[in-house]
């Protein structure tokens, strides 16, 4: 049997190489960041940590991991959570999982790292907390999670602007002020005498003016440590990353952060947007920013236009929502625009823990899906229990807490002293 000259035909090496390298330059970015800032009290605390290493069931990857923590009372929790938070979220991670399975366990994963670490830094009895703002970067996906006022904003290559965390001061979220107030606790601003009051809406006990944070066990259990989580999915095209604490963003809008630091590269945007909120407003507070530039391999970062339309607060509608539909082929052009991924900010354990098939497949049974310890098949307490929906919930039905972990959700939600 003769075969034709076609089926003979095979592909030189040169040529898979040049595929394979192109495909690799369109799932894996390139990364270059800065950052910059200027003391006041001495508790801005930032962690950078770049082509971080993970061995998963389709072999081996890495991404990248900026965070920016900013204490107050004290910098005891803002270097606590900076050198234990990452590994708390990463082993609440199931090992083997592929880069996608990983990613979609990554928001639950920081949910349950940060109310961990939390709960260890709370048991020191130190009088301290700490906002957070934790970026994680893997291919072109970025997955915030954020709790306190430190903000992050992203500017695609188009020139859009989206707001990746949310502000959780007292005086600009409702929500959160009426959260507080049913779990027994009060706000309202400081009282000078004589019915005068003056500053901040604040959380009482304690005078904090934010309702999320780690840390501050001196003002009650009310004030969570449940983030606010965003993923979203960048087209090819790229765009730069602003984590600032609130020294920036009390002085400085999102634009003119943007503006005052355009085609600059990472290093020289972060210095000149502390430079430019110092001026602004003088050294008030801790004042530091990180800047991520993210662009495809071996192509330098084109100039960001000026922005098309601005997004203020967390608007889904900005977004284009993940589809079920088969990504069409990635070739020499690729469709300009974010993709939400996920987003939610639900101070509710119950809620930000369960999960739904496939991912209820990844977890153990027998572990707390906090602290990770193992338990016994009788120790384990469902998050549902006590929930309005749990008579119509199994026994079986997880994922399960150890008793302190139990504890610690009933205390958040306003139900034990």
């Amino acid at each position: 049997m003769r075969m034709s000259a076609r089926e003979h035909q095979t592909v030189p090496l040169s040529v898979l190489l040049k595929r394979e390298l192109a495909n690799e330059r369109i799932e894996k970015p390139e990364l270059s960041h800065g950052q910059a800032s200027q003391s006041k009290k001495g508790e801005d605390f930032t962690l950078i940590k770049t082509e971080y290493e993970r061995v998963g069931g389709d072999g081996v990857s890495t991404y990248s991991v900026f965070g920016l923590f900013d204490g107050h009372n004290g910098s005891a929790a803002a270097i606590y959570t900076k050198e234990n938070l990452l590994s708390n979220v990463v082993n609440a991670i199931p090992p083997d999982l592929n880069r996608d399975e990983w990613v979609a366990a990554l928001p639950r994963a920081l949910v349950a790292g940060f109310v961990k670490t939390d709960k260890e830094f709370q048991a020191k009895a130190q009088t301290s907390g700490t906002t957070v703002t934790l970026v994680i970067i893997e291919g072109w996906v970025i997955t915030v999670a954020s709790v306190g006022d430190s903000s992050c904003i992203l500017e695609s290559a188009e020139g859009d602007i989206y707001c990746l965390s949310a502000d959780h001061r007292l005086e600009c979220n409702e929500e959160e002020r009426e959260r507080i107030t049913a779990s027994g606790g009060e706000v309202g601003r400081l009282n000078t005498g004589g019915g005068a009051e003056i500053g901040p809406l604040r959380c009482w006990p304690g005078g904090l003016c934010l309702s999320r944070s780690i840390g501050d066990v001196d003002v009650g259990e009310f004030i969570v440590p449940v983030p606010y989580v965003k993923q979203v999915k960048l087209s090819t095209g790229g765009g730069r990353v602003i984590i600032s604490s609130d020294g920036v963003w009390d002085a400085l809008s999102t634009e003119v952060a943007l503006d005052c630091c355009r085609g600059m590269p990472a290093e020289a945007a972060a210095a000149q947007i502390v430079k430019q909120a110092v001026r602004m407003k003088g050294l008030r507070d801790d004042t530091t920013c990180i800047v991520i530039d993210i662009s495809q391999l071996d192509k330098p970062a084109a100039p960001v236009p000026a922005p098309k339309r601005q997004v203020r607060g967390v608007l889904k509608s900005m977004f284009r929502r993940k589809s079920s539909e088969p990504s069409p082929q990635v070739g020499n052009e690729y469709k300009d625009v974010v993709e939400e991924l996920y987003e939610e900010g639900s101070a509710i354990l119950s809620e930000r823990l369960d999960t739904k098939y496939p991912l209820c497949n990844m977890f153990k049974l027998f572990k707390c899906a906090v602290c990770q310890v193992e338990m016994k098949p009788e120790e384990g307490i469902s998050i549902h229990a006590g929930s309005t929906n749990s008579r119509m919930l199994r026994p079986w039905d997880g994922p399960f807490l150890c008793v302190s972990c139990q504890e610690k959700k009933e205390a958040m939600e306003g139900k034990r002293p």
